[in-house]
């Protein structure tokens, strides 16, 4: 997220609960063991099962351990979101069938850019959550413009937490001025418990959905974007001067859909 914006907003509210954190210095090679990973199960609902998007056409259910698959994804190694901290790929580590991004004390934290579906309309679909979370953490879910070059820069939040931690929200970001244009929604939910973020974007608009239901939508033209897009994952630090506690964003899968 690398404007800022004026912004139209569209509010639902709800509650929140919260689960600890995993150590991520534990050995990786062992099963999964903890307990903290394990959030209360909820519903597996997809949009993708209930729109009945067809087959997964690119995406990552990270069954594997290690770093995030080079053919998949780049790792940021940079400095954090607006000159504050840095991303790191040493935050960034694949177990336990999911991504885990981790953001320290200090506001070392990291991301990652999709290598796949760089493309121009399509589905995308992500299983999310985080652990009990410090308010300098945002978690983020987007498409990015390709090459980065968008002429109205582009961006699509479609499961973005800011200061609140019991509120998610969708941001079309849809012009380059110094404090940005968006639309959004923004609804109360608990982000310690798995959720599916998707987002539908056509010709004619984009659709936000959680769980399966449709929750945004934007069919001005002028707010589309123009170009390819493609799917990042983003563990962003706003310090505001308190104590930061350590955060993770655990991502269990990305799927893509034609």
């Amino acid at each position: 997220m690398l404007w800022r914006r004026k912004v139209a907003t569209a509010i639902v509210v709800a509650v929140a609960l919260n689960v600890a954190a995993v150590n991520l210095n534990e050995d990786f090679s062992g099963g999964h063991g903890d307990a903290a990973f394990a959030a209360t199960v909820v519903p597996n609902v997809q949009a993708a099962v209930v729109r009945n998007w067809g087959p997964v056409v690119a995406g990552d259910e990270f069954n594997y351990l290690g770093p995030p698959n080079p053919l998949k994804w780049k790792v940021y190694d940079s400095v954090g979101h607006d000159g504050n901290g840095i991303r790191s790929p040493k935050a960034v580590k694949v177990a336990w069938g999911a991504l885990f991004i981790t953001g320290d004390a200090h506001g070392t934290t990291g991301g990652v850019s999709a290598k796949f579906a760089q493309q121009k309309y399509g589905r995308w679909e992500t299983r999310m959550r985080t652990s009990i979370r410090d308010v300098e953490y945002h978690p983020v879910v987007l498409l990015w413009p390709n090459d980065n070059k968008s002429p109205n820069c582009a961006e699509v939040d479609y499961a973005e937490a800011l200061g609140n931690v019991n509120v998610i929200k969708f941001s079309l970001h849809y012009a380059c001025t110094r404090s940005n244009y968006q639309t959004r929604a923004a609804k109360a939910i608990d982000l310690t418990q798995w959720h599916n973020y998707a987002v539908e974007w056509t010709r004619t608009g984009i659709t936000g959905y959680i769980d399966g239901v449709p929750w945004y939508i934007d069919t001005t033209p002028s707010h589309l974007p123009t170009v390819g897009m493609h799917q990042t994952l983003q563990l962003d630090w706003f310090p505001d001067g308190t104590i930061t506690n350590q955060t993770q964003m655990i991502v269990d899968w990305v799927r893509v859909y034609r």
